[in-house]
Parts: structure tokens; sequence; C-alpha cells
């Protein structure tokens, strides 16, 4: 048997393990997560392929009875994006999410079937227009590996700046901030989405200028940014009118995030009908007790300054219970956050909106449009809550 051929099957089986992977090279030692690191733009938006795990996530909802709404600033569409009571049983909302992970495996093997990285995408909908009370969640998924070749047809992840595919699912960027615009095309198997999310506002560099801490010891972190108050116009079906409404757009990139005692985590992205963005999260042991907290407030009006919160100025109360039909798991699909921005109540919009993507990175997840009520009860604002760990410990692969 040839020599390299050989070494690779020896890769594939696991028995070379992450020693093989060799050393760095100097693009690779750039993409290592530490404090400090200036976060540059276009650049950054790009993948990160000396680091261990990458995704771009973008969430939010669509509204028909929005196509109406002006293309100007966020301050100019506050009103218009506020959802009455009415219009909350049309709403839809969507999640894509696009993951890189390095393999540490095939590093000196030549050839595009060398396995360096794994490309792997979520797609989900949830369609409060079948049904107020449950709503209809509709999810696929995609996985294929990768060998960094750039032109890639099956897969591949730019460098430069965003643009990553699995197959005939893509999502990129194209243009300069504040009107630089995003583009997603996901065929699933049951629905479609085609997206453009449009930028109204600067990145939101989370943690310490883009350094993101996840737990009590420095190097569980990773680069972090948001685009919240994103522009969102498209469809989320094969067919029908397009319609517009609101989206939130993270990319995180990591080499270790999840401290050993950490089972997964809880987080909130939410847009606010003022301009504002929220950004609250919470890493929990088994027993439910909060590890490490975080997250950040940026207020709506131009220019305005972000405040990130510390692990300790965070916390979040679970209140109603949710138990999944399919996996038995228990999500509170109801929370109480408490932050240094004030105090809110966090609902999800339906209850069924469990993701299983053991068929890709191998966890079940929650995931789903819900709403922001301040202390008085009155809805402030649209986003997505998000809850893993709780169907068994989320491994970051």
């Amino acid at each position: 048997m040839n020599p390299k051929r050989r070494k690779w099957l020896l890769q594939l089986a696991g028995l070379a393990g992450l020693a093989s992977a060799g050393s760095a090279t100097s693009a690779q030692a750039a993409d290592t997560v530490q404090r400090g690191r200036p976060i540059t733009f276009p650049r950054d938006h790009g993948a990160h392929l000396g680091a261990r795990i990458e995704w771009w996530y973008a969430t939010g909802w669509l509204s028909p009875g929005d196509d109406s709404a002006p293309r100007g600033k966020v301050a100019e569409v506050a009103e218009v994006d506020k959802v009455d009571e009415v219009g909350m049983a049309g709403l839809q909302g969507f999640q894509i999410t696009f993951f890189r992970s390095r393999t540490g495996l095939a590093a000196d093997v030549p050839g595009r079937f060398a396995p360096r990285h794994i490309l792997f995408a979520h797609a989900a909908v949830t369609d409060l227009r079948t049904d107020a009370a449950t709503g209809r969640h509709r999810h696929d998924q995609r996985l294929l590996r990768w060998s960094e070749d750039p032109t890639a047809a099956t897969g591949a992840a730019s460098v430069a700046d965003a643009a990553v595919h699995t197959g005939n699912w893509w999502l990129r960027r194209q243009g300069d901030l504040p009107a630089g615009r995003w583009q997603a095309s996901l065929p699933a198997r049951d629905f479609a989405i085609e997206l453009q999310l449009t930028e109204t506002q600067p990145p939101l560099l989370q943690g310490d200028a883009g350094f993101s801490r996840k737990g009590p010891q420095e190097r569980q972190a990773s680069h972090y940014y948001s685009l919240p108050q994103l522009q969102a116009r498209g469809r989320l079906q094969s067919q029908g009118a397009a319609s517009s409404g609101r989206a939130w757009l993270d990319h995180e990139w990591s080499d270790e995030i999840l401290h050993p005692e950490a089972v997964g985590w809880d987080w909130i992205g939410m847009n606010l009908f003022d301009g504002s963005a929220l950004t609250a999260f919470v890493l929990r042991r088994a027993d439910g007790s909060a590890l490490w907290a975080g997250g950040s407030f940026r207020a709506g009006q131009p220019g305005a300054a972000s405040r990130s919160f510390e692990a300790g100025e965070v916390v979040w109360t679970a209140g109603r219970i949710w138990r999944s039909p399919d996996t038995g798991a228990r999500y509170p699909v109801e929370w109480l956050v408490s932050t240094p921005a004030g105090s809110f109540s966090v609902r999800a919009l339906a209850d069924a909106q469990e993701l299983d993507s053991r068929g890709s990175t191998g966890s079940v997840y929650w995931e789903g449009l819900s709403e922001l009520l301040d202390a008085s009860g009155d809805r402030i604002g649209l986003g997505y809550l998000e809850m893993t760990g709780y169907a068994g410990r989320l491994r970051m692969s």
C-alpha cells in the first residue's frame, strides 16, 4: 500500500490522533484566540482555519405585513418593526448556521479528499401562521469533509470575507459598512430559505473588544462579534412573495469554549424595537448552577457605546418547562434574565422548537423564536433563545 495512503487511512480511523496535525502554519497561528487580538473587517468576517471550531449564525423573523417598511436607518423603522398581537400569529422565524471544525487530521496528505475540516450546516423555520399555539417547526442539516481547498465545489469557507457553502447551501457577504449585505440560500428537504440581510449598525464586539470569556479559565474563550438589527428580506418556503423583518448575525471562533464542568449553555440575542441590542448567556453545570455568564447591551441611538456584562452580573431564572415528546428533554421555555441593563422576561413563541442534529454535530438542542418583555410585561423586542445540554452534555466537535 502506498505509504501516504496508509497514513491517511490511519488518520481517518483516529489512530494517529491530533498529534498528526503537525505544526501550525503562520496563518493558523494568527487565528489563535487571545486577548488583545484586534478584530478587523472584512477579514474577520471570513474563516479562521487555525481555530478548532467556528460558526456563522443568523436568526430572525419575517412578517408578511411588513413589506412596506422603509429601508432607512433603524431609528426610522423602529415603529414599523413593532409587532402587535394580530401580527404575532403571522410571523415566520428562521435560523441558519454554518459550522467549520478543524479535525487535526491529514495535515500532510495531499488531495481534495483529505479531511482537514468538517463543514456542517443547520437550517430551521418556525411558522406561527399554521398554529398560533404551537407553530410548525421544520429543520434540516448538511455535513461534508473539506480539504481546505478554497475552490472546492462541494464545500468551502473563504478566508478574505464571509463566504461559506456546503453543497447548494451557502452564506456570503458583500459591500462595506453600514450597508454591507449578507445573502443566504438553503434549499432544504421540505422548505427553502432565501434571505438578504442588510447591515444597519456597526459590528458589536462582544466581551473585551471581541475576546469573549466562556469560563473561569482564560483559555475558555472565543473571538465573538454580533451584527444586530439587520434588515431582513426574503422567503422561507419555495414559493410565495418575499416579506421583511429583522435579523441578528453572530460569528464566533474558538479553540476551547466549554470548561470540563459545563454541560451546555442558555443564550439570547434580542433586537429591541427601539434599535437596541441585548445579548445574555450562561454556561451551566450538571446540577443546573451557573458556571459562567456574560452578555452585552447597546442602545439604539447612532454611535451608542456597548456595555459588556461581567460574569456575576447576569442571572437566569427558569420559569415554565416544556418536555420534548421526541427526546424527553425538559427545556425552560420562559425565563427571567437579570442584567445590568434591566430585568427581562423571555418567552418562546412556540414550545416545540427542538433540533435533532445528531446527523451532523451529534447534539440535540432547542433554538427558537422568542419575545422579550420588560418589567411591566410589555413586549419590547423579538429574537432567539438557544438552550443546549438538556438532552445530554454538549460536545463541541
